[in-house]
This record gives structure tokens, C-alpha cells and sequence, in this order.
């Protein structure tokens, strides 16, 4: 008997329940929706017509799935301005290139100290560099930070990270998943993917005037199918030359960013990126064999370490650039730690790729620690603040007297 509808169903379920429970603690769901796929799948019982194993479906799932991580990018491309991080100042900027150096440098650092190839390494690095936007988005609106002097310096500086992440995604894909070996087709790969993304972003914003006159649609249903037809067309594209689809998804929110029309593209499409994006996640669990995270445990408990440190450097250069107090500083450190979607992105080109299955328990284990621990740090800096000015004095004291 076919049962793909009903399994797909009993997943959506799962998602939902996971979804309430992480409402009721009013915590990122995110971690919760990796947990649930992690603890179904081929190792789960099967009570009756209710099959946790998800046979049939498991591979329909990874494909909406990946439509989920296409609705991720392009709404995040329709909320990303690069006029507008040009223009954020020399402090955003001076952060964001630290926080992305600090992170990056951190895992050349783990790579090596593992013994990772280089393929690995470079796909480590992509993992710990990349902020998880959607839970920083949510912390600062679940805690009423959004109008804090420091919070400008957050969202820039996860901007300029998110811009970077792009560039990283488009040079993994060459050097990952096109099939070159020597460095000099990796190089061109890389280049002609970055030349592409270039010349794509050049001409759409040159022809968005265009574009608008194009969209004036007064049909809905005409609208988004004239929205997701652009969509998947420049996101299949670009993975025609090797560029990630994911990668083709931002760049076609990028352009359309700057459409006059982008309130009701955002209207539209954010249901889909709700819903698709809950089973991209879910779809990432159900890879994950449990058993098979306990040989990453002292990999990721140093990447942890690793990251709140380079994190909070970065927060303190970024604050110190801007002017505001060291307390405010130690927040936009704390608040960028969180991990999540870019990462696990990150993870499954290794996977694509064929590369170490380490490096999915890896990726699993960190973005699970840091989309809990990343709240928590934020929620507690003020805190964590004030037992450092503690200790701090207390130590001044004790060289006076």
C-alpha cells in the first residue's frame, strides 16, 4: 500500500508537536526540529500504519527538504541589503571582518589540529563562521533588545557574515562538488561561480525597473507563480554552473530586494519558507544515525570553546569601533553565537560531496550546543557582566591593598 502521504503527514506532525513544546519553553525551535528527525528514521519501531522509519518517504522529504533551504536563502535575500551594510559604518564593517577572521582562523585551527584534509577543513571553517540569522532575529525580539544601541551592530555584522557565507558556499561548491582535483580547476571553478554571482547581481539590479513593470500583477495567484518561476529557474541555473542552488536562491531575493514589490513577495512567500524550512531541518535529523555522534563529542566541545572566545573578541573589537560599553560589547559577542541553518547548509555539501561522515556528527553536535547555548549566553551577558566587573574589582582591591 502506498503510504507516502500519510507518512509525510505523520512527520508534519511531529514537526508541529516539536514546534508547541518549543513555543510553551519559548525557545529556538530549531534544535528541536533536528532532535525529533534525529530520534526517528531507519532505527525508530513502527506502530501499525504509523511507520517512524519513514522508508517510503524519506526521500521526498529531503526534497522538500532542499525546497526548504531555497525559501531559507531567498527570504534572506529579500531582507539583505548590501547598500545598506555599505553604509552601516566603519565600525559594522571593522567587526564583521573580524568576526569572520576570528572564526574562520578558528577552524584552519581545528582542522589542523584534527587532521582534517583539506576539503574537510574548508567545510569546517564555512560551519563555524556562519551565525544562524534566524535564531539571533528571535532571541533579540524574544528578549526586547530590538532597539538597544548594540542591536545595529549585531544585524550588521551578521549581515556582512551572511554576505561572506555566500562567497564561502559558491567556493565550496568548486572545490567540493564540481569534480576538480587540481588546484588550478578548483580556482577557475570558484572564480567563474563568483564571476557569475557578480554579473547576475550587476545586471538584476540594473533591470529591476524592468523587473517591477513585469510584476505588476493584480492576480495573487498569477503573482507567485510568476515569483516561484523565477525562483527555481535562477536556482537551477546556477547549479548548472556550479554555483549552489542555495547560493542562486539568495542571489534572485537579492535583486528582488529592491523591488518596490518586495512587501508582498515577503507576504507571499513567507508560509513556504515556514513550513518547507521546519522540514529542512527535519529532513537533516533523520541523516543523522545517533550513534554515530559520540566519535565527534571532543571535536565540537573545542569548536564550542573556540567559538564563544573568537565571538566574544570579535563583539569587544566591534563595540570598542562603535563607542558603546564593554557590557553592551559582550552582548554582540554573545548574542552571534548561536549556530543553525548556514551551518547545517555547510554540512550537507560536505555529504553531496562525499565527504568524512564525521563531518555531518559534527555539525550536528555544534549547531545543537550553540542554538541552545547561544540564547542563553545572550539572555544571561548582562549577568555574566556584571560577575566579570565583580571580579575585575575585586582583583583591583586586593593590588591596592
Amino acid at each position: 500500500m502506498d503510504m507516502l502521504i500519510f507518512e509525510v503527514g505523520v512527520a508534519v506532525a511531529l514537526i508541529t508537536l516539536t514546534g508547541l513544546i518549543s513555543a510553551r519553553l519559548r525557545f529556538s525551535v530549531i534544535p528541536f526540529y533536528i532532535l525529533v528527525g534525529m530520534a526517528v528514521g531507519p532505527h525508530a519501531p513502527q506502530f501499525g500504519i504509523v511507520d517512524l522509519r519513514f522508508i517510503e518517504s524519506s526521500s521526498f522529504i529531503e526534497f522538500m527538504g532542499r525546497l526548504g533551504i531555497l525559501f531559507l536563502l531567498f527570504y534572506l535575500g529579500l531582507e539583505f541589503s548590501v547598500s545598506r551594510l555599505l553604509k552601516s559604518g566603519k565600525a559594522i564593517l571593522t567587526g564583521g571582518i573580524f568576526y569572520v577572521a576570528l572564526n574562520f582562523v578558528s577552524g584552519l585551527l581545528l582542522g589542523w589540529f584534527m587532521n582534517l584534509p583539506l576539503q574537510e577543513t574548508m567545510v569546517v571553517c564555512g560551519i563555524m563562521t556562519s551565525s544562524s540569522t534566524a535564531i539571533v532575529a528571535k532571541v533579540l525580539v524574544d528578549l526586547k533588545r530590538t532597539a538597544n544601541p548594540e542591536t545595529e551592530i549585531i544585524m550588521g555584522m551578521i549581515m556582512f557574515d551572511d554576505l561572506f557565507i555566500a562567497i564561502h558556499i559558491s567556493i565550496l561548491t568548486g572545490l567540493v562538488l564540481s569534480g576538480a582535483t587540481s588546484f588550478v580547476s578548483v580556482l577557475l571553478v570558484s572564480l567563474s561561480a563568483l564571476l557569475f554571482i557578480v554579473l547576475f547581481l550587476i545586471i538584476g539590479r540594473k533591470s529591476i525597473k524592468y523587473i517591477d513593470k513585469a510584476l505588476n500583477i493584480k492576480s495573487s495567484e498569477l503573482f507567485l507563480l510568476t515569483i516561484m518561476t523565477l525562483l527555481f529557474l535562477v536556482a537551477g541555473f546556477s547549479e548548472t554552473l556550479h554555483v549552489a542552488e542555495a547560493i542562486g536562491a539568495l542571489m534572485i531575493g537579492l535583486v528582488l530586494g529592491e523591488s518596490r514589490h518586495v512587501s508582498r513577495i515577503e507576504q507571499q512567500i513567507m508560509p513556504f519558507k515556514d513550513f518547507f524550512g521546519a522540514l529542512f531541518f527535519f529532513s537533516f535529523g533523520l541523516t543523522i544515525e545517533p550513534s554515530s555522534l559520540g566519535g565527534a563529542v571532543g571535536m565540537t566541545l573545542i569548536a564550542v570553546v573556540l567559538t564563544i572566545l573568537s565571538n566574544f573578541g570579535a563583539g569587544m573589537i566591534a563595540g570598542k569601533m562603535a563607542g558603546v560599553s564593554n557590557k553592551a560589547s559582550l552582548n554582540v559577542g554573545f548574542t552571534l553565537v548561536s549556530r543553525g541553518e548556514f551551518s547545517i547548509i555547510m554540512a550537507n555539501i560536505g555529504k553531496a560531496g562525499g565527504l568524512m561522515a564525521s563531518i555531518q556528527s559534527f555539525a550536528v553536535l555544534y549547531v545543537l550546543i550553540l542554538a541552545v547555548l547561544g540564547p542563553i549566553l545572550t539572555k544571561e551577558s548582562p549577568r555574566l557582566y556584571a560577575q566579570y566587573e565583580r571580579f575585575r574589582n575585586r582583583e583591583k582591591r586586593k593590588e591596592t591593598g
